[in-house]
């Protein structure tokens, strides 16, 4: 059974900051990849930042420059820091991973999503 666990949301003003952070536990073999989706309301949900299972980090275009996305592999933790927050940033981040789990002697690559956390930038 694989958690992922969302912190950090809230209320901030425009050209504020916020962090949030996202832990993975239960059985997990290895992270192939771990980032964050957001989805305001009447929209899709889109990428926001994502280390990729090649190694490298995507950024949405929308967040260049302002959001920075880094890890601790040892705590199975990704953080989004982000700053300089617009209105527009105001959504419903997720958190999501592809893991690997070995049941009963079979491994199996799956993504998971955690609940999500409500991000409002306003003053």
């Amino acid at each position: 059974q694989v958690q992922l666990v969302e912190s950090g949301g809230g209320l901030v003003q425009p050209g504020g900051s916020l962090r949030l952070s996202c832990a993975a536990s239960g059985s997990i073999l290895s992270i192939n990849a771990m980032g964050w989706y957001r989805q305001a309301p009447g929209k899709q949900r889109e990428l926001v930042a994502t280390f990729t299972s090649g190694g490298s980090t995507n950024y949405a275009d929308s967040v260049k420059g302002r959001f920075t996305l880094s890890r601790d592999n040892a705590k199975n933790t990704v953080y989004l820091q982000m700053n300089s927050l617009k209105p527009e940033d105001t959504a419903v981040y997720y958190c999501t991973a592809a893991i690997w789990t070995q049941t009963m002697g079979i491994m199996t690559n799956d993504d998971y999503w955690g609940q999500g956390t409500q991000v409002t930038v306003s003053s």
